[in-house]
């Protein structure tokens, strides 16, 4: 690390993981950072992302911005594409003439779910919801206008921030006697604490241009949505009884991949001040937190 002072942009900073890189910020004392929210930075609009990095000198831009509605982005198809995609490559060309390092933030959805094995990077992507395509369409667009881009594939995010499975469960625990769980979709639910961490040492490292292209980034350990409310039952102390059910039980708009899991080994040989931590750990601290 030098003893510059880097300025880090973080997009999308209304969202979960933007809120936990804000909790984070003053860890980092030798970081600037610039929260900018959708009305601050409208990433789907070139001139505000030209204006935007015109005005600021930026050594590194963590996206968080996205559309994550995943059964929505099913009718909604135009919209997710727009901010998963377009404005991404709008985002990577702006980083990539200001010499900015973008860290785009993917997901697990980029797969089809028919691996009996944890994904690798190098594993062929072939998502089958839409949500999922804009992601793929976003990660080749971004590498393709920012060669020095670092893309960060995540899976089954939560936080005490806006919505996810973590409080949609305990909010139905609380009101509810009985819910049922999909208990035939795996994957590796991770704490966007945990992740916003990775993001930072990855930052801290010095070494990110030396490492990029795409990296997977979860907490440890596969798991199904119906262990994982089991855990939060467990360590919230609720008496809601969870019934396992099958996907065919519980129909969606957007089809989800039956397993999701990503194989994590190229960000911990990458960067060896990444760790990463059992999912179980990430929940505990993330109800603590709450």
């Amino acid at each position: 690390m030098t003893d510059k002072l880097l300025t880090i942009l973080v997009t999308g900073a209304e969202g979960q993981l933007g809120k936990q890189l804000k909790l984070l910020a003053p860890k980092f004392p030798y970081c600037q950072f610039l929260f900018a929210t959708k009305k601050e930075l409208d990433i789907t609009n070139a001139h505000s992302v030209k204006n935007y990095f015109s005005g600021h000198s930026i050594d590194y831009c963590i996206n968080c911005a996205a559309y994550t509605a995943v059964d929505l982005a099913e009718k909604n198809k135009d919209e997710a594409f727009l901010l998963n995609a377009d404005a991404v490559a709008t985002l990577a060309a702006v980083c990539e003439k200001s010499k900015t390092q973008l860290i785009h933030i993917s997901t697990d959805y980029v797969f089809n779910g028919k691996s009996k094995k944890a994904y690798t990077e190098l594993d062929d992507t072939d998502p089958i919801n839409m949500y999922g395509q804009s992601k793929l369409k976003g990660e080749k667009l971004a590498l393709q206008s920012a060669p020095s881009a670092i893309i960060i594939r995540t899976s089954w995010l939560y936080s005490t921030f806006g919505n996810n499975f973590l409080l949609t469960m305990l909010r139905l625990m609380n009101e509810k006697e009985s819910i049922n769980v999909v208990d035939d979709q795996w994957g590796c639910p991770t704490y966007a604490g945990d992740l916003a961490l990775a993001i930072m040492r990855i930052i801290k490292s010095g070494k990110s241009r030396l490492y990029t292209g795409i990296f997977n980034y979860t907490n440890a350990d596969a798991t199904t949505w119906y262990q994982f409310a089991m855990a939060i039952k467990e360590l919230s102390n609720s008496n809601c009884i969870i019934n396992p059910i099958k996907t065919s039980g519980y129909p969606t708009a957007a089809k989800r991949p039956a397993y999701s899991v990503l194989d994590c080994t190229k960000i911990l040989d990458a960067y060896q001040s990444v760790s990463i931590r059992n999912w179980k750990d990430g929940l505990r601290s993330c109800l603590a937190a709450l």
